[in-house]
């Protein structure tokens, strides 16, 4: 359910909320990241320790099995995806490891993962880290300099706490990974530092206001990267090899980028909500489909994603999404803040 004092969080000041649902896989061995250069589409082996990156894994006919971020430890590295793909993606990697030094672990029911998102975000995770009387915690103004995917190493209790930077919701914040033992403990710490607890529902109209895909709603398993945008995101052009990269490179090259449909925004001329699946017409014919749907407090109207025929993905196109009237808008509705 979707809550007013939930979304002043996020906007104002901050959100917690429980990513624990997502999984959380780990890879160890010294062959870890040029393990993973030949099959995740961004340059892994270019990570050094503290950094991290957006990817994809493809089938060779360049559709998506899964987005993932792509963490380097320093001594592992870590990826943490949406749930639906964990065990696939699992299986994969474990089903190509020959004679590398690699070793893939599930962590997703050992390892808690929690955001603090929204423009005090910074400020709250040095407070609650700081409570734990352990030194030495991260500061606000050193949490604020991480740029995205970066990441970094405390303690609670004497367990690792690793802080990374997102904008995962649509509004810049970190993610927390611990110990799921110390979660609860953690989550406490943060509550009392000033965090408010934010709800999937309210997360996802910052999402959406932001423009940012999810895999299993945005995207899925016949989706090629370039339709919903994500390439400059996910895509390294200049690595080596990857498992469907023939066909990312021919459309890039020989299409020039140009494919027969894309995720766009919608902005709807009244306050109904079109809901996912939901036809897009021009006139009486049908050009797409509605993805994520929500009302934006910000623009103060309905607002959607979906994808497009070619024809019809230029920003001010006229075009109906469910029963209301729309218009083709250029993404972010709402640029993360």
């Amino acid at each position: 359910m979707f809550l007013a004092e939930q979304y002043r969080a996020l906007r104002q000041q901050a959100g917690l909320v429980d990513r624990s649902a997502r999984g959380r896989l780990l890879l160890t061995g010294a062959d870890r990241r040029t393990y993973l250069q030949g099959l995740l589409t961004n340059d892994i082996e270019a990570l050094t320790a503290g950094t991290g990156c957006y990817a994809a894994l493809l089938t060779p006919q360049g559709r998506m099995l899964a987005d993932m971020r792509v963490l380097e430890l320093g001594d592992a590295v870590s990826i943490d995806l949406e749930p639906a793909t964990t065990a696939l993606v699992r299986d994969k990697l474990e089903q190509f490891v020959f004679s590398e030094d690699v070793q893939v672990t599930d962590e997703t029911s050992t390892r808690a993962q929690i955001g603090v998102y929204g423009p005090q975000a910074a400020a709250i995770i040095s407070s609650a880290l700081a409570a734990t009387h352990e030194e030495p915690s991260p500061s606000t103004a050193l949490l604020q300099s991480m740029p995205l995917f970066a990441n970094a190493r405390w303690s609670v209790r004497g367990s690792p706490v690793i802080v990374v930077r997102s904008d995962d919701l649509g509004v810049l914040g970190f993610d927390l990974f611990v110990d799921s033992t110390l979660a609860a403990d953690l989550a406490g710490r943060l509550r009392a530092s000033g965090a408010g607890d934010v709800g999937e529902s309210t997360a996802n109209v910052t999402r959406v206001e932001a423009g940012r895909p999810v895999f299993g709603i945005d995207m899925d398993e016949d989706t090629i990267p370039l339709e919903a945008g994500i390439e400059e995101r996910a895509i390294s052009l200049t690595k080596g090899c990857y498992v469907g990269q023939e066909i990312i490179i021919r459309v890039l090259h020989r299409g020039h980028g140009r494919v027969a449909r894309r995720l766009v925004g919608l902005t709807l001329s009244d306050d109904g909500v079109p809901a996912h699946g939901d036809r897009i017409r021009s006139g009486e014919r049908e050009v797409g489909r509605v993805t994520s749907a929500v009302y934006s407090p910000a623009l103060q109207r309905a607002i959607a994603l979906g994808y497009v025929q070619r024809d019809f993905q230029e920003a001010g196109t006229s075009v109906t999404a469910g029963a209301g009237v729309a218009v083709v808008t250029t993404l972010p509705f709402v640029n993360p803040a």
